[in-house]
């Protein structure tokens, strides 16, 4: 009887503790200056000046919160609703479509927050902006940390709180053995403990050698299998180049900059002499400013001030990220000009990427897998019409020609 109100007792403490505990709002408030950097940096500054967009100081002073969240989120869903205040600022600005963002109203008001923060913060004094700035970054920093600090203490407390109660059971157990009569079992130390133990848990042993053995072999098999790839590998460059902004914002084609992906088997890099047609007269960026362009002109050798080259020139030494091995032969002309292959198909989502990464495994087993999938396009591609005909009497009229058809899977088309 002892025994059950115990553990009635017990059940009704953990589910009162954890009633207490889940109970307690733990979510993290919207980091606003996190927000402004991954998102609007891009374009906007906090301060007055223009960059892509404008300047956003005391925007919150021109117009209303609610009005703000709509734009921000969907600012041409909103011109072409006909918002006569959506549509002045729209035209304003040489009507430059703003692009949607996916944040909830929390996120939008946090955002806006922290531009009045930067707002407010007085220009003449910059050791006070310079204190308070980071104040208001702790602050969201510290909303964001207590989650994972909370719950590793309510872990911590649920665990001693078991260990209280499971030595409390065994103490009360006790009791209640020694009322019964039940002598006291022998508890065995050492390895006379250990050995015991292990006797009597045959099978649980069994069963973990066998999932270890398991486990080991799977994770054996995938680092052997791993050697050599390195999907996802982001180097750090020495020219911060972001590919979102040139080509997801600014819409400059990859060919424009890698030429040699229609003629050449390399794609190539592109010498400063590509950078300066814009970079002579763009001289400022939006999230970089300055710092970057000047490794440019550093590297070109051109003198801003007297608008000249000086003739001293340095190689910028940039680190390559896609690597084939040399027993592999690719070659980008064949892909690019005669395969109508788009660069997304093997570099991934490149208008996304701030900073370039490789985005498939480029394995074998990954090429041959593509050349079974894509049809070869053979439409105004003069390169294929005598090989298209033969293959339609090969294999019908009808038939989806794909590369591995035209031999795309042999050996001797990669390795030789």
């Amino acid at each position: 009887m002892l025994h059950y109100a115990y553990r009635h007792l017990t059940s009704k403490l953990l589910v009162l503790f954890l009633i207490v505990i889940f109970q307690t709002p733990l979510v993290a408030q919207p980091d606003g200056a996190a927000l402004f950097k991954a998102n609007c940096t891009a374009c906007h500054v906090t301060g007055e000046d223009v960059v892509v967009g404008p300047g956003l100081k005391n925007v919150h002073l021109k117009y209303k919160e609610d009005w703000l969240i709509k734009w921000i989120k969907n600012s041409q869903a909103m011109v072409k609703a006909g918002d006569a205040q959506a549509v002045k600022v729209y035209e304003q600005f040489n009507k430059v479509a703003m692009p949607a963002f996916s944040l909830s109203d929390d996120e939008v008001k946090a955002v806006i927050a922290y531009i009045k923060a930067e707002s407010e913060a007085a220009p003449a004094a910059p050791a006070a902006g310079a204190a308070g700035a980071p104040a208001a970054d702790a602050g969201a920093a510290a909303g964001s940390d207590n989650f994972p600090l909370i719950l590793l203490l309510v872990t911590i407390l649920l665990i001693a709180l078991f260990l209280i109660l499971n030595r409390v059971q065994k103490g009360l157990q006790r009791i209640v053995d020694q009322r019964n009569g039940v002598p006291e079992p022998v508890i065995l130390r050492g390895k006379a403990g250990v050995k015991h133990w292990i006797r009597e848990h045959k099978k649980l042993i069994a069963l973990l050698l066998i999932v270890g053995f398991v486990w080991g072999s799977v994770e054996g098999w995938n680092a052997l299998a791993g050697i050599g790839i390195q999907q996802g590998y982001a180097p750090d460059q020495p020219i911060k180049f972001s590919h979102q902004l040139h080509v997801g914002q600014n819409k400059i084609d990859c060919r424009y900059c890698h030429s040699g992906a229609e003629k050449s088997k390399n794609a190539g890099i592109p010498s400063p002499n590509v950078c300066m047609n814009c970079h002579k007269y763009v001289k400022k960026g939006p999230q970089y400013g300055t710092t970057e362009i000047a490794k440019i002109y550093e590297a070109i050798g051109w003198d801003v001030d007297k608008q000249a080259y000086t003739g001293k020139t340095k190689p910028i030494e940039w680190v390559r990220i896609h690597n084939l091995p040399d027993l592999a032969y690719f070659n980008h002309a064949q892909h690019v000009k005669v395969g109508g292959v788009e660069c997304q198909t093997c570099h991934g989502p490149v208008e996304t990427m701030e900073t370039m990464s490789q985005f498939s495994p480029l394995t074998m087993g990954w090429c041959i897998q593509c050349h079974r999938d894509s049809q070869v396009k053979t439409e105004n591609n003069g390169y294929y019409t005598e090989l298209h005909e033969k293959m339609k009497k090969q294999y019908g009229p009808d038939v989806k020609l794909t590369v591995e058809k035209l031999g795309g899977t042999e050996c001797a088309r990669c390795h030789y």
